[in-house]
């Protein structure tokens, strides 16, 4: 087991709350944190030629000042501030966690246009980590829940036990959610299915995410847990369910290649439009 949480830094809001997110994260679990700026070509864009070191000043400033906050914040955390390299970021930046515990960023750096809610950056290295990945918003989580999405039919250890140890480690009630779409036929009566055949279909849901859930509750008897089944997408379940969520957890399926971008629908959702800090975790 890693030793370390690591947290990219680029100067950013939404980095700036992902240092203190993976601070306060690395105090619950008893580790030390690793404050990283992954150095690309576009560091170099406003320096001065003649004066060779102004970049790499700033950026050990950046990095410096976001140490000496998180430090203010808990000063007997181990912290370690440092500038990587050697590629595109998300490449870079998902190199550099194969030995954390923990990857910890920004929802969105210094880039992109207004309303944009996922930088590029975290997006892709949400997509092929191969730990779990934390995005987090500028905005202060206001909530105090773990919200997990749950599917039935495939449930993925993994994405579970997280959400678990998270909601065992903050002493929060953790919400397993899980959306189920009703038989097409339905649609014909305008979504109003006879009284019977839905109350049929809900214990049948019911049953169903009970059952996945009860090894997990049984390994973590304190986590108070909610089962929330909801008649819709798993996305919009987890959104409308997650939105004032101090954690929301979602899955990320692992693939035989290195081709493209690997997040699940759901996932790549939840992402846009969750505004609470959103871990994607790798599963088989």
């Amino acid at each position: 087991m890693s030793e370390y949480l690591l947290a990219g830094i680029d100067g950013s809001p939404a980095s700036t709350a992902a240092a203190r997110w993976a601070a306060d994260e690395a105090v619950r679990r008893g580790l030390a944190l690793r404050l990283v700026h992954a150095q690309t070509w576009r560091d170099d864009l406003h320096a001065d030629p003649s004066q060779p070191t102004d970049v790499r000043a700033l950026t050990t400033r950046m990095l410096s000042d976001a140490k000496e906050e998180v430090q203010g914040m808990h000063p007997g955390l181990e912290i370690r501030a440092e500038l990587i390299g050697g590629g595109e970021p998300a490449e870079v930046l998902a190199e550099a966690a194969a030995k954390a515990e923990l990857l910890v960023l920004g929802s969105r750096g210094i880039g992109g246009f207004e309303g944009l809610a996922v930088g590029s950056v975290g997006l892709a290295v949400a997509g092929r980590c191969e730990v779990p990945v934390v995005l987090v918003r500028a905005d202060e989580p206001t909530g105090d829940e773990v919200v997990v999405g749950i599917d039935t039919r495939a449930p993925a250890a993994d994405v579970i036990d997280f959400a678990f140890r998270e909601a065992a480690r903050r002493r929060a009630v953790l919400r397993a959610v899980h959306g189920w779409t009703p038989p097409p036929a339905w649609g014909y009566a305008g979504w109003v299915p006879p009284l019977a055949e839905e109350r049929q279909f809900r214990a049948l849901e019911d049953e169903l995410l009970s059952d996945t859930l009860a090894v997990s509750r049984e390994k973590y008897p304190e986590v108070v847990v909610v089962e929330d089944n909801r008649v819709g997408s798993g996305s919009s379940a987890l959104v409308d369910a997650g939105a004032d969520a101090a954690l929301l957890v979602v899955g990320r399926r692992r693939r035989p290649h290195h081709l493209g971008m690997r997040l699940g629908p759901v996932a790549h959702a939840v992402l846009h439009h969750a505004p609470a800090p959103v871990a994607v975790v790798p599963h088989d």
